[in-house]
């Protein structure tokens, strides 16, 4: 079901919601780039399980609010999923990727708003995120930038960058990730989402995540693609000595994005942990 949140600054958030609102909270947060729809077979099935789901784009990306001043800092993103918890009278176990796991780790490990949060699962990414693989995909997402002709144009483009993973012979999912403008179809985010984080070292950029996994103490799932280039074995090491009481789950043959390639896989790893923990 989709449903509009506003944030502290009255701006539209959207979302889709499964499941019935007297269950847990579950709420997901998708990568850079990405939309809420990433999330939806997951989300679907975590549901089932008796969760209350909700998956939203966050500011800048897909059917949410596109900021005019370029306010796509770490702490905005916070600010937003603070507003969506809040119109509910229990914490949420958070959900993750990448943009979306910094998020959420920086909610969690912040005194002022860990009462909000009841559970953590990082998807693919640690305290900070790989310089080299972090570097690949802003360049993917720079590209493009005058749009494709066609959906198969946009699918073989995608196609190359995810090697690994075999192309949709239906493609309408597409348009859930990209907006059609004239004759053309373009990236479904705001092009000043990337301005900020132009030229910028990644320790500088994201180090106060490191004081906000140092004080997690919320139960935490670190989850890593087996081929991720983002989450490497030395970022995965590094953030586990510092969230020393995290579980970690590793899924084979999946890359950064690992609910898109194992889905299944992952699903189960995400609802083992939310029943445990719930």
């Amino acid at each position: 079901m989709f449903k509009t949140f506003k944030n502290l600054e009255g701006k539209d958030i959207a979302a889709s919601v499964f499941g019935l609102k007297s269950n847990p909270l579950v709420v997901f947060l998708h990568g850079g780039g990405q939309t809420r729809f990433a999330w939806d077979k997951a989300a679907e099935s975590i549901s089932q399980k008796g969760f209350f789901v909700i998956t939203y784009d966050l500011r800048g990306h897909g059917d949410s609010f596109w900021s005019d001043e370029g306010n796509y800092r770490i702490h905005h993103h916070k600010e937003d999923l603070v507003s969506i918890i809040k119109n509910f009278d229990q914490p949420a176990n958070l959900v993750g990727a990448s943009l979306g796991g910094m998020t959420s780790l920086s909610l969690a490990g912040d005194p002022n708003y860990s009462n909000l949060c009841k559970t953590l699962i990082m998807v693919d990414i640690g305290i900070y995120p790989n310089q080299e693989g972090s570097d690949k995909i802003v360049e993917f997402m720079r590209s493009a930038a005058d749009g494709f002709s066609s959906l198969e144009e946009a699918a073989n483009y995608i196609s190359d960058f995810l090697p690994h993973r075999e192309k949709p012979k239906d493609l309408s999912g597409l348009n859930k990730n990209l907006r059609k403008k004239d004759d053309k179809f373009y990236w479904h985010w705001d092009p000043k989402f990337l301005k900020g984080r132009q030229d910028q070292d990644i320790k500088e950029y994201f180090g106060h995540l490191e004081d906000a996994a140092k004080s997690l103490d919320k139960p935490t799932l670190l989850i890593r693609g087996g081929l991720s280039d983002v989450l490497t074995e030395e970022d995965k090491n590094y953030f586990l000595n510092i969230v020393s009481h995290a579980e970690f789950e590793e899924i084979n043959n999946a890359a950064h994005m690992v609910a898109g390639d194992k889905n299944d896989i992952f699903s189960e790893a995400v609802e083992n942990f939310l029943v445990k923990n719930n």
